[in-house]
């Protein structure tokens, strides 16, 4: 898939923010304070020298799981398509699209070195069940913070991250449009042979770190 490196490029400045050295946040409301508890999470897990490579692995994608609602990410990523799935393919593409985000994600987690760097938690804006929360990566080669905003849904009594917005770019916005591409000049079988190789090339990456 001709795109994915960028989406994943995309990933490394979200891995970089739930690595950062330090934080600092605005008064804080529920949303935000999902957000900033994976973050902490996350940066617990990845500094624990204890733990081995697979279940420090394991730990992240937990605490990934407990705040992204990969279901309603995949689901907007594939926009009108979606309708024309039969309840067996929704599932298998929520399945696939989950696997390879998170494979992707925890694989240039495992590979990022934390740096002289921090996130401020700017603000958060709710309106209703949905809710954008704010934050920029300080970071010493770069004297302009990278902003990053975390879009969530309230849903099932808890807050989840269905897209992340850096520095203007949708990852969501961006899975649409090559989704779209692919399904419109291919089909969805040929999306999903698309995507079962790039899980296959990541999970390699997986094995050989």
């Amino acid at each position: 898939m001709q795109d994915w490196h960028r989406h994943l490029r995309m990933w490394v400045l979200v891995g970089s923010l739930l690595l950062a050295s330090y934080v600092t946040r605005a008064a804080a409301g529920e949303p935000l304070d999902k957000v900033h508890q994976t973050v902490d999470e996350v940066l617990t897990i990845a500094n624990n020298k204890a733990l081995q490579p697979q279940e420090r692995n394991t730990q992240i994608r937990q605490a990934v799981l407990q705040r992204f609602g990969f279901e309603e990410m995949a689901q907007r990523s594939m926009a009108q398509h979606w309708r024309t799935l039969t309840p067996q393919q929704q599932q298998e593409f929520v399945e696939l699209f989950t696997a390879l985000l998170e494979r992707s994600y925890i694989n240039r987690i495992g590979n990022y070195k934390a740096g002289p760097q921090g996130v401020r938690y700017s603000k958060e804006d709710i309106i209703g069940d949905q809710a954008v929360v704010h934050t920029e990566i300080m970071s010493e080669r770069d004297p302009q913070p990278a902003m990053v905003d975390y879009r969530l849904l309230h849903k099932d009594g808890d807050w989840k991250v269905y897209d992340i917005v850096i520095e203007g770019v949708s990852l969501v916005n961006n899975y649409r449009t090559q989704f779209n591409t692919i399904i419109l000049k291919d089909s969805y079988a040929g999306l999903v042979k698309q995507m079962r190789t790039k899980l296959a090339q990541e999970q390699a990456v997986s094995e050989k770190g």
